[in-house]
């Protein structure tokens, strides 16, 4: 073994500070890329010369070899930020994002995500975010993450009115009214109390439905009957008329003032001709009443149907639900992002652009729902680099000093060579 053995011992050590010291310059480069994850470099000695000595067998090391780039994935710190989109990760997961028309998943730990012109929620490359779909009552669809989209280009499609619930007291004090006298709706002294609620047709038509309570003449029983009124669109009146004996239905009371009978009824769709081309459908009515010496009120009232409506908002919550809201006060649930989680996220490979591939050494992922497990979605948030400028300053100048030192190993054996020829002289 000669001392030109050193030479490359040297080489070596200027060879690995330098794949270190570009790692080094990724992290800093890097400290303002959001959801980036550091590395450090892993070096092993090079051991392949064996020598003989009086002492007996001995080895020489050749130098010094980068053996491993090591990626960081502690948990980075967190950017508030005003976008609704923005989402972090406190936790071990990832995102799932696909490129159009291709099947293949990517993984990244940065948030920053906005719905594009076609409804897909996708990161700044245009990377679509995967997620579980939602069905139209709410209810979570099993099968693999897909797109997550918005219809953003069509108006929320109206619902009819099939129930309406009405919470009240009637008072009890209310003065009784002869059956001789037939309820009229143009005349407030056929009826002791009456309240209007807002019903729309298939259409998304509004109409203003009112209900009318008048107690009668029924001793010893507490009996109250009730009527109903609307219009159509050419303005004829729909529903009860002057006959005392059309009532929609009879209310009884016991005589602590608690409902005993008529809590429900039905308006047929028969009787809901609006005359504007539209569908109707039976209103199921409820009356969730007492009858208390207390002036009657509408504690509370409401009904399934709406119109059409644009969309006005849509958020992502704590839980990764993506929720379209609409003007008339729709909110649909869209999709829940999915996160996997890898059992050696080490063995992932590198795509850039903050992206990930799963291999061999990094296994199957496990994809789920934000969780304990998979990890909590924090929503207005963005996680920062976990790359620290002071270690990686200190780290700098130590890779700095080693490549000084390889330096001045082949300075110096190149002067010990140079002494080595000028011998013959």
């Amino acid at each position: 073994m000669g001392i030109t053995s050193a030479l490359y011992s040297g080489v070596s050590g200027l060879n690995s500070d330098s794949q270190a010291m570009s790692v080094i310059g990724n992290n800093l480069a890097n400290t303002g890329t959001t959801g980036f994850k550091g590395a450090s470099t892993v070096f092993s000695d090079l051991l392949s010369s064996t020598i003989y000595g009086s002492g007996g067998l001995s080895q020489v090391g050749r130098g010094v070899n980068v053996s491993k780039v090591k990626n960081d994935f502690s948990q980075g710190t967190f950017q508030s930020t005003n976008s609704g989109t923005d989402v972090a990760i406190e936790g071990s997961g990832f995102f799932i994002l696909k490129k159009v028309g291709d099947l293949t998943n990517y993984y990244s730990r940065a948030g920053s995500f906005n719905f594009d012109a076609d409804g897909y929620l996708v990161n700044p490359e245009g990377l679509r975010v995967q997620g579980q779909q939602y069905d139209t009552s709410g209810n979570l669809i099993p099968g693999d993450p897909s797109d997550i989209k918005v219809n953003t280009q069509n108006l929320q499609a109206a619902n009819t009115t099939t129930t309406l619930t009405l919470n009240t007291n009637l008072d009890a004090s209310s003065t009784e009214i002869p059956a001789a006298t037939a309820f009229d709706y143009t005349d407030p002294t056929t009826f002791n109390y009456s309240s209007s609620a807002e019903v729309f047709d298939s259409l998304g038509n509004s109409h203003l439905m009112t209900i009318y309570f008048r107690k009668e003449v029924s001793p010893p029983t507490n009996t109250w009957d009730w009527y109903w009124s609307a219009e159509d669109a050419t303005g004829t009146v729909l529903g009860n008329g002057g006959d005392p004996n059309s009532s929609a239905g009879t209310i009884t009371f016991n005589n602590d003032g608690s409902l005993a009978s008529g809590g429900t009824a039905t308006i047929s769709s028969g009787d809901l001709a609006w005359a504007n081309g539209s569908d109707s459908s039976d209103i199921a009515t409820t009356f969730n009443t007492t009858q208390y010496n207390s002036d009657s009120v509408i504690i509370s009232k409401a009904q399934d149907g709406y119109g059409a409506g644009n969309l006005t908002d849509i958020s992502i919550d704590s839980q990764g639900i993506v929720t379209a809201s609409y003007s008339n006060g729709v909110q649909n649930k869209i999709a829940n992002i999915s996160l996997a989680k890898f059992a050696n996220p080490q063995g992932l490979e590198q795509e850039g652009n903050n992206l990930y591939l799963a291999t061999t050494d990094s296994g199957s992922p496990r994809a789920g729902l934000p969780g304990t497990e998979l990890g909590k979605i924090f929503t207005n948030s963005l996680e920062q680099s976990n790359v620290d400028m002071g270690a990686e300053f200190v780290t700098m100048i130590t890779i700095q000093r080693a490549f000084q030192a390889s330096s001045k190993i082949i300075t110096t054996v190149d002067q010990l060579l140079n002494d080595v020829i000028n011998l013959k002289q």
